[in-house]
């Protein structure tokens, strides 16, 4: 990976993605007025800084754990309607650049989502370093992307009878990421 950047407070090692203190949601246009929320339940990955402050990221999201807290609609997004969750179980990301961005950066890397990769940039905030409760320092990080769902073959088409679509082409990503320093 190259970088141009290095986080400041960002100690080197190997900072995993604590599951339970983050979230990976998404929202999505529907019947074109307003927006479905959801989230993966299942992920895991890691941010990793070298001796020279510079980072990298990887991480892997279990699509089957997707959840809109509506039964019958997560059931039809499993499907190869939408993510074919069990021909393409996973979605990965891995970090090919991190770049300052004012006082952001912008992280850019492959994204594989239901067998199709493409370079997608996100938008990050690093929250900064805390020293944790007991168990070591943690990270924290906020980012987004907008992605579009087509892109990735997931191309089902609801028309609406007065025009538009049941569901949008933009997906919204949001990502509030908690990760502690491995000891």
């Amino acid at each position: 990976m190259t970088a141009s950047i290095a986080l400041p407070e960002l100690a080197p090692g190997t900072w995993t993605i604590d599951p339970a203190h983050s979230t990976i949601g998404f929202t999505v246009r529907h019947l074109m007025v307003s927006k479905v929320r959801g989230r993966f339940q299942n992920f895991s990955g890691a941010v990793t800084v070298a001796k020279d402050g510079t980072p990298s990221v990887n991480a892997e999201i279990d699509v089957a754990s997707i959840t809109t807290d509506n039964e019958q609609r997560d059931g039809h997004l499993k499907t190869a309607d939408f993510f074919e969750v069990e021909k393409f179980p996973t979605a990965t990301f891995t970090s090919t650049s991190v770049k300052a961005d004012g006082g952001d950066f912008v992280v850019t890397g492959d994204f594989t989502l239901h067998g199709v990769t493409k370079s997608v940039d996100l938008k990050l905030e690093f929250n900064g370093v805390n020293p944790g409760m007991g168990a070591g320092p943690v990270a924290g990080f906020e980012a987004t992307t907008v992605l579009n769902r087509k892109d990735f073959g997931i191309s089902i088409d609801m028309p609406l009878e007065g025009g538009g679509a049941v569901v949008g082409d933009k997906i919204t990503l949001n990502l509030d990421i908690e990760a502690g320093l491995a000891s």
